[in-house]
């Protein structure tokens, strides 16, 4: 196995060392782990899409209208 050295923010090394039972290392492992997973299942949609970046950007702002206009009648 390798080694890989994380940076992270003194304020979250400080809430970590709070909890030494627990085992870091493994849940860093399991969340690099997840995130692949994720992207790889990404890819794969991605590689089967016909759509280009700019109709998913159309189709983004499109959605994101939709979920506005309705979450101002809720409101209004």
């Amino acid at each position: 196995m390798v080694s890989v050295t994380l940076a992270v923010p003194k304020e979250l090394k400080q809430k970590m060392d709070k909890f030494p039972e627990m085992n870091w290392s493994e849940i860093a492992r399991q969340a690099f782990n997840e995130r692949i997973a994720d992207l790889q299942f990404i890819n794969k949609i991605k590689s089967k899409s016909t759509l280009t970046e700019a109709d998913a950007l159309r189709m983004g702002k499109a959605v994101s209208k939709a979920v506005s206009d309705r979450y101002r009648k809720l409101a209004g």
